[in-house]
């Protein structure tokens, strides 16, 4: 009873001086209840990465409408055509990586390399991830039997250079004069 008329006057004072009421623990609890967030159940995603020469691709598969994007943009804008059908093999290798494709997304993020080795490292990056998401490892087998850098990463890699040539194995040659 006491507190409650301290709080009172605390209110009452500063009402006077023109700053905030004190709230009491009692209308503390007649405040509007706090809203609860949306529990959104967790897609299930799938990560694989890729990788050729010095080139890595790091590609994720999540439920979707068939949207394929290479390093944030659509696979449609990607420059030669060559690099875009060598990326879309995986995906148009049979009409079940079509199926497993138009019903997701698939994004693929890649750093390194030149202009061909990207290319092939997105190549096996998605190849693996339409490979896991069929849930049997048909696809798989199917894909190494095709053509096994589709699976596995094709890691060889420029040799370097050494001193006394201009190349690797190289020597510079001789000169008598």
């Amino acid at each position: 009873m006491a507190e409650t008329n301290k709080l009172e006057n605390l209110n009452k004072e500063l009402e006077s001086i023109g700053g905030a009421p004190v709230i009491t623990p009692e209308e503390k609890k007649k405040a509007a209840p706090r809203l609860k967030k949306k529990v959104v159940p967790k897609q299930k995603v799938i990560l694989k990465t890729g990788k050729r020469k010095r080139a890595v691709a790091r590609a994720r598969l999540i439920k979707g409408n068939g949207i394929l994007r290479i390093n944030k943009m659509s696979i449609d804008t990607l420059e030669p055509i060559e690099l875009r059908d060598l990326i879309l093999e995986p995906i148009n290798f049979s009409q079940q990586t079509k199926d497993i494709a138009k019903a997701s997304n698939i994004s693929v993020a890649i750093y390194g390399g030149g202009t061909r080795a990207p290319a092939g490292a997105a190549r096996t990056a998605v190849a693996k991830v339409t490979a896991e998401a069929a849930g049997n490892d048909s696809i798989a087998k199917a894909y190494m039997r095709y053509d096994r850098t589709l699976m596995v990463d094709d890691i060889r890699q420029v040799e370097p250079k050494k001193f006394l040539g201009p190349k690797a194995r190289a020597r510079f040659q001789k000169s008598y004069r």
